[in-house]
Protein backbone atom coordinates (compact mmCIF):
# COMPACT_ATOMS: atom_id res chain seq x y z
CA UNK A 1 0.00 0.00 0.00
CA UNK A 2 1.45 3.37 -1.03
CA UNK A 3 0.97 6.14 1.54
CA UNK A 4 0.10 9.50 0.01
CA UNK A 5 -0.54 12.75 1.91
CA UNK A 6 -3.03 15.31 0.57
CA UNK A 7 -4.24 18.63 1.97
CA UNK A 8 -7.13 20.99 1.23
CA UNK A 9 -9.51 23.47 2.79
CA UNK A 10 -12.40 22.09 4.89
CA UNK A 11 -14.98 23.23 2.34
CA UNK A 12 -17.70 21.70 0.19
CA UNK A 13 -15.53 21.70 -2.97
CA UNK A 14 -13.55 18.79 -1.58
CA UNK A 15 -16.37 16.39 -0.70
CA UNK A 16 -15.63 14.15 -3.74
CA UNK A 17 -12.25 13.27 -2.19
CA UNK A 18 -13.85 12.32 1.11
CA UNK A 19 -16.53 10.20 -0.58
CA UNK A 20 -13.88 8.38 -2.61
CA UNK A 21 -11.83 7.72 0.54
CA UNK A 22 -14.90 6.55 2.48
CA UNK A 23 -15.71 4.14 -0.37
CA UNK A 24 -12.17 2.72 -0.28
CA UNK A 25 -11.69 3.71 -3.94
CA UNK A 26 -8.03 4.65 -3.49
CA UNK A 27 -7.26 1.60 -1.36
CA UNK A 28 -8.61 -0.57 -4.20
CA UNK A 29 -5.71 0.84 -6.25
CA UNK A 30 -3.17 0.14 -3.48
CA UNK A 31 -3.12 3.77 -2.28
CA UNK A 32 -3.54 4.84 1.35
CA UNK A 33 -4.58 8.49 0.94
CA UNK A 34 -4.38 10.56 4.12
CA UNK A 35 -6.30 13.85 4.06
CA UNK A 36 -5.48 16.86 6.29
CA UNK A 37 -7.71 19.93 6.46
CA UNK A 38 -5.83 23.25 6.29
CA UNK A 39 -8.28 26.00 7.35
CA UNK A 40 -5.57 28.66 6.88
CA UNK A 41 -5.92 28.16 3.12
CA UNK A 42 -3.63 28.52 0.13
CA UNK A 43 -0.68 30.41 1.62
CA UNK A 44 -0.22 27.75 4.28
CA UNK A 45 -0.73 24.91 1.79
CA UNK A 46 1.84 26.31 -0.63
CA UNK A 47 4.33 26.43 2.24
CA UNK A 48 3.54 22.82 3.17
CA UNK A 49 4.19 21.71 -0.42
CA UNK A 50 7.44 23.66 -0.46
CA UNK A 51 8.56 22.12 2.82
CA UNK A 52 7.64 18.57 1.75
CA UNK A 53 5.00 18.22 4.49
CA UNK A 54 2.48 16.93 1.95
CA UNK A 55 2.56 15.22 -1.43
CA UNK A 56 -0.56 16.77 -2.94
CA UNK A 57 -2.78 19.81 -2.40
CA UNK A 58 -6.12 21.10 -3.64
CA UNK A 59 -5.15 24.73 -3.85
CA UNK A 60 -6.23 28.03 -5.41
CA UNK A 61 -4.94 28.51 -8.94
CA UNK A 62 -3.50 32.02 -8.54
CA UNK A 63 -1.79 31.14 -5.26
CA UNK A 64 -0.14 28.05 -6.73
CA UNK A 65 1.00 29.89 -9.86
CA UNK A 66 2.54 32.63 -7.71
CA UNK A 67 4.24 30.11 -5.43
CA UNK A 68 5.74 28.05 -8.28
CA UNK A 69 6.86 31.26 -9.99
CA UNK A 70 8.73 32.12 -6.79
CA UNK A 71 10.51 28.77 -6.62
CA UNK A 72 8.15 26.27 -5.00
CA UNK A 73 9.38 22.86 -6.31
CA UNK A 74 5.89 21.69 -7.28
CA UNK A 75 3.73 21.32 -10.38
CA UNK A 76 0.06 21.76 -11.26
CA UNK A 77 -1.28 18.29 -12.05
CA UNK A 78 -4.85 19.12 -13.05
CA UNK A 79 -7.57 21.73 -13.04
CA UNK A 80 -9.86 20.65 -10.19
CA UNK A 81 -12.63 23.27 -10.20
CA UNK A 82 -13.21 24.75 -13.66
CA UNK A 83 -15.63 27.47 -12.57
CA UNK A 84 -14.62 30.75 -10.86
CA UNK A 85 -14.55 31.12 -7.08
CA UNK A 86 -17.00 33.67 -5.78
CA UNK A 87 -15.15 35.77 -3.20
CA UNK A 88 -17.58 37.44 -0.83
CA UNK A 89 -16.49 40.84 0.51
CA UNK A 90 -17.43 41.27 4.17
CA UNK A 91 -17.28 43.78 7.01
CA UNK A 92 -18.44 43.57 10.63
CA UNK A 93 -22.21 43.38 10.91
CA UNK A 94 -22.38 46.70 12.78
CA UNK A 95 -20.18 48.53 10.26
CA UNK A 96 -21.79 51.63 8.72
CA UNK A 97 -20.28 50.77 5.32
CA UNK A 98 -22.85 49.73 2.74
CA UNK A 99 -20.88 49.24 -0.50
CA UNK A 100 -17.53 47.92 -1.70
CA UNK A 101 -16.62 51.39 -3.00
CA UNK A 102 -16.43 52.64 0.61
CA UNK A 103 -13.58 50.24 1.44
CA UNK A 104 -10.90 51.97 -0.63
CA UNK A 105 -8.74 53.18 2.29
CA UNK A 106 -9.54 50.37 4.74
CA UNK A 107 -7.26 47.58 5.88
CA UNK A 108 -7.78 44.08 4.42
CA UNK A 109 -7.92 41.06 6.73
CA UNK A 110 -6.08 38.15 5.06
CA UNK A 111 -5.24 34.62 6.15
CA UNK A 112 -1.58 35.10 5.22
CA UNK A 113 0.62 36.59 2.50
CA UNK A 114 0.31 34.62 -0.73
CA UNK A 115 -3.14 33.36 0.17
CA UNK A 116 -6.23 33.76 -1.98
CA UNK A 117 -7.60 36.42 0.37
CA UNK A 118 -4.35 38.35 -0.16
CA UNK A 119 -4.10 37.98 -3.95
CA UNK A 120 -7.80 38.57 -4.61
CA UNK A 121 -7.65 41.83 -2.64
CA UNK A 122 -5.34 43.08 -5.42
CA UNK A 123 -7.71 41.84 -8.13
CA UNK A 124 -10.64 43.53 -6.38
CA UNK A 125 -8.69 46.78 -5.98
CA UNK A 126 -7.86 46.76 -9.67
CA UNK A 127 -11.51 46.04 -10.53
CA UNK A 128 -12.59 48.98 -8.38
CA UNK A 129 -10.08 51.35 -9.97
CA UNK A 130 -8.08 51.72 -6.74
CA UNK A 131 -4.28 51.82 -6.52
CA UNK A 132 -3.34 48.24 -5.47
CA UNK A 133 0.03 49.45 -4.12
CA UNK A 134 -1.83 51.33 -1.37
CA UNK A 135 -3.45 48.22 0.12
CA UNK A 136 -2.72 47.52 3.78
CA UNK A 137 -3.08 44.07 5.30
CA UNK A 138 -3.79 42.47 8.65
CA UNK A 139 -2.98 38.74 8.98
CA UNK A 140 -5.77 36.80 10.72
CA UNK A 141 -4.77 33.17 9.82
CA UNK A 142 -8.23 31.72 9.16
CA UNK A 143 -11.98 32.29 9.23
CA UNK A 144 -12.12 32.23 13.03
CA UNK A 145 -9.40 34.87 13.10
CA UNK A 146 -11.44 37.04 10.73
CA UNK A 147 -14.49 36.76 12.98
CA UNK A 148 -12.37 37.81 15.98
CA UNK A 149 -10.73 40.72 14.13
CA UNK A 150 -13.86 42.20 12.58
CA UNK A 151 -16.01 41.64 15.66
CA UNK A 152 -13.44 43.39 17.87
CA UNK A 153 -13.58 46.58 15.84
CA UNK A 154 -10.55 46.30 13.55
CA UNK A 155 -12.48 48.09 10.81
CA UNK A 156 -10.94 45.75 8.22
CA UNK A 157 -12.79 44.06 5.38
CA UNK A 158 -12.44 40.38 4.65
CA UNK A 159 -12.68 38.36 1.42
CA UNK A 160 -13.54 34.64 1.62
CA UNK A 161 -15.52 32.12 -0.39
CA UNK A 162 -19.10 33.42 -0.59
CA UNK A 163 -20.94 30.27 0.47
CA UNK A 164 -18.51 29.31 3.25
CA UNK A 165 -19.06 32.69 4.91
CA UNK A 166 -22.81 32.87 4.17
CA UNK A 167 -23.79 31.32 7.56
CA UNK A 168 -21.81 34.12 9.28
CA UNK A 169 -23.78 36.68 7.26
CA UNK A 170 -27.06 34.95 8.13
CA UNK A 171 -26.30 34.87 11.87
CA UNK A 172 -25.34 38.56 11.99
CA UNK A 173 -21.56 38.18 12.43
CA UNK A 174 -20.63 39.68 9.04
CA UNK A 175 -22.26 42.09 6.62
CA UNK A 176 -21.88 41.09 2.96
CA UNK A 177 -21.17 43.98 0.58
CA UNK A 178 -20.58 42.19 -2.73
CA UNK A 179 -18.67 39.52 -4.60
CA UNK A 180 -15.43 39.39 -6.59
CA UNK A 181 -15.24 36.28 -8.82
CA UNK A 182 -11.87 34.89 -9.86
CA UNK A 183 -11.22 35.59 -13.56
CA UNK A 184 -10.15 31.93 -14.05
CA UNK A 185 -10.80 28.32 -12.91
CA UNK A 186 -10.35 28.51 -9.17
CA UNK A 187 -8.81 25.28 -7.81
CA UNK A 188 -6.04 23.00 -9.07
CA UNK A 189 -4.50 19.77 -7.84
CA UNK A 190 -0.79 20.33 -7.22
CA UNK A 191 1.99 17.86 -6.40
CA UNK A 192 5.54 18.25 -5.20
CA UNK A 193 8.12 17.54 -7.88
CA UNK A 194 9.59 14.84 -5.66
CA UNK A 195 6.27 12.99 -5.51
CA UNK A 196 5.24 13.38 -9.16
CA UNK A 197 8.65 12.39 -10.51
CA UNK A 198 8.92 9.29 -8.30
CA UNK A 199 5.28 8.17 -8.55
CA UNK A 200 3.80 9.01 -11.97
CA UNK A 201 1.79 5.75 -12.03
CA UNK A 202 0.35 6.37 -8.56
CA UNK A 203 -0.60 9.90 -9.62
CA UNK A 204 -2.36 8.55 -12.71
CA UNK A 205 -4.38 6.18 -10.50
CA UNK A 206 -5.34 9.02 -8.16
CA UNK A 207 -6.52 11.12 -11.12
CA UNK A 208 -8.58 8.25 -12.52
CA UNK A 209 -10.37 7.78 -9.19
CA UNK A 210 -11.09 11.43 -8.40
CA UNK A 211 -12.13 12.22 -11.97
CA UNK A 212 -14.69 9.42 -11.84
CA UNK A 213 -16.12 10.87 -8.63
CA UNK A 214 -16.20 14.48 -9.78
CA UNK A 215 -17.72 13.60 -13.17
CA UNK A 216 -20.65 11.90 -11.40
CA UNK A 217 -20.78 14.10 -8.30
CA UNK A 218 -23.84 16.21 -9.17
CA UNK A 219 -25.83 13.09 -10.10
CA UNK A 220 -25.46 11.51 -6.64
CA UNK A 221 -28.98 11.22 -5.14
CA UNK A 222 -29.65 13.95 -2.53
CA UNK A 223 -26.08 15.27 -2.81
CA UNK A 224 -27.44 18.74 -2.01
CA UNK A 225 -28.79 17.50 1.32
CA UNK A 226 -25.54 15.65 2.08
CA UNK A 227 -23.54 18.83 1.45
CA UNK A 228 -25.98 20.94 3.47
CA UNK A 229 -25.72 18.62 6.47
CA UNK A 230 -21.97 18.03 6.36
CA UNK A 231 -21.02 21.68 5.89
CA UNK A 232 -23.85 23.19 7.96
CA UNK A 233 -25.23 25.35 5.18
CA UNK A 234 -28.76 26.14 4.09
CA UNK A 235 -30.08 23.79 1.43
CA UNK A 236 -30.95 26.64 -0.95
CA UNK A 237 -27.41 28.07 -0.63
CA UNK A 238 -25.87 24.68 -1.46
CA UNK A 239 -28.22 24.30 -4.43
CA UNK A 240 -27.15 27.71 -5.73
CA UNK A 241 -23.49 26.83 -5.21
CA UNK A 242 -23.89 23.51 -7.04
CA UNK A 243 -25.51 25.31 -9.98
CA UNK A 244 -22.45 27.59 -10.29
CA UNK A 245 -19.73 24.97 -9.77
CA UNK A 246 -18.06 22.75 -12.38
CA UNK A 247 -15.39 20.14 -11.68
CA UNK A 248 -12.57 19.71 -14.19
CA UNK A 249 -10.90 16.49 -15.28
CA UNK A 250 -8.15 17.92 -17.52
CA UNK A 251 -4.87 19.78 -17.14
CA UNK A 252 -5.26 23.54 -16.83
CA UNK A 253 -4.93 25.27 -20.21
CA UNK A 254 -1.85 27.22 -21.26
CA UNK A 255 -4.15 30.16 -21.99
CA UNK A 256 -5.44 30.19 -18.41
CA UNK A 257 -1.95 29.79 -16.98
CA UNK A 258 -0.65 32.72 -19.01
CA UNK A 259 -3.67 34.82 -18.09
CA UNK A 260 -3.03 34.23 -14.38
CA UNK A 261 0.67 34.99 -14.79
CA UNK A 262 -0.04 38.18 -16.74
CA UNK A 263 -2.46 39.45 -14.09
CA UNK A 264 -0.03 38.67 -11.25
CA UNK A 265 2.81 40.31 -13.19
CA UNK A 266 0.76 43.46 -13.87
CA UNK A 267 0.08 43.68 -10.13
CA UNK A 268 3.81 43.26 -9.35
CA UNK A 269 3.09 40.02 -7.50
CA UNK A 270 5.53 37.96 -9.62
CA UNK A 271 8.83 39.05 -11.15
CA UNK A 272 8.39 37.61 -14.64
CA UNK A 273 6.26 35.41 -16.89
CA UNK A 274 7.67 31.90 -17.19
CA UNK A 275 7.17 29.12 -19.75
CA UNK A 276 4.37 26.65 -19.11
CA UNK A 277 6.83 23.78 -18.45
CA UNK A 278 7.79 25.50 -15.20
CA UNK A 279 4.24 24.98 -13.92
CA UNK A 280 2.59 21.93 -15.47
CA UNK A 281 3.05 18.22 -14.82
CA UNK A 282 3.24 16.31 -18.13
Amino acid sequence: MKNVKIIGVPEHFNLPWHLAMEDGAFEDRGIQLTWTDVPEGTGKMAQMLQDGQTDLAIILTEGMVKSISQGNPSKIVMEYISSPLLWGIHVAADSPRKSVSELKDDKVAISRLGSGSHLMAYINAENQGWDPTQLQFETINNLDGAVESLSNGSGAYFMWEHFTTKPLVDDGTFKWLGDCPTPWPCFVLAATNAFSEENPGILDHILEVINTYTAEFKQIPSIDRTLSNRYEQKLEDIQEWLSKTTWGQQQISEKTLNEVQSRLFDLNLVDDIKGVKSFLWK
